[in-house]
């Protein structure tokens, strides 16, 4: 992985920060400032039903390929820990993420482990099977698989929904928001267009709001409302 950063940034980052309140939904804050591929992202249990809970155990000797170094992962992991010690844990190559919650043990202790999955249930484990092939794979071939993150139909409708706020949050009119993503064409005539064009822009401009207000966290578990379908 070479994103232009020092050997140094890319080891495992160690926080004994309080988390904050869980209003949006992550356990630890980021720096704003940061650009979306440097920033780590921990979102709470709660709301991301993929994240794998794991205890890990010191290695014995006759463990061989079960044992886990995780000093291999360092160029992807970064490693919080809330008040009470518990590990959370991000790998991440900037584009895709594997989150992990260590329950007991240290992924930071500097020993090889083994890990043991806490999987339970029939829906609870459908949600981690996806994530744990993934992590899976990490710590066999060192790299993320494309395969098992395939791109998400609906990412262009999210990214219109972001622009869509950063644009009302400026203060920009309804009218200016149709020039930005339709054109000047739609704008000029905006009084005398079409109800479907301002319908249309009044529906981005409502779901985006509905979106910054917690429709997000539908994402997170999967379960997108048919209101923030893929459509015009």
């Amino acid at each position: 992985m070479s994103r232009g950063m020092s050997a140094r940034a890319l080891r495992p980052a160690v926080s004994r920060r309080s988390p904050r309140p869980i209003f949006g939904g992550w356990i630890f804050a980021e720096r704003p400032t940061l650009a979306a591929p440097d920033a780590t992202i921990i979102w709470s249990a709660a709301l991301d039903p993929g994240i794998l809970r794991v205890d890990a155990l010191p290695a014995p000797d006759s463990a061989g390929e079960d044992a886990l170094d995780p000093a291999a992962l360092q160029s992807w992991m970064k490693i919080v820990a809330d008040r009470s010690g518990r590990e959370h844990v991000v790998l991440s190559d900037g584009w895709r993420h594997i989150r992990l919650d260590v329950d007991s043990g240290s992924l930071r202790a500097g020993i090889p482990v083994v890990l043991r999955y806490r999987i339970e249930g029939q829906a609870s484990a459908r949600a981690v099977m996806l994530p744990l092939q993934r992590f899976l794979h990490l710590c066999r071939h060192r790299t993320f698989a494309r395969s098992l993150f395939p791109p998400d139909l609906r990412m262009p409708r999210w990214i219109t929904l972001l622009r869509v706020h950063d644009a009302t949050a400026a203060g920009a009119s309804q009218r200016e928001i149709a020039e930005i993503l339709f054109g000047t064409a739609v704008a000029k005539d905006w009084r005398g267009a079409s109800e479907s064009w301002r319908y249309r822009v009044r529906r981005l401009v409502a779901d985006a709001r509905m979106m910054a207000t917690g429709g997000y966290r539908a994402l997170l578990r999967g379960a997108a409302n048919a209101r923030y379908r893929l459509d015009n």
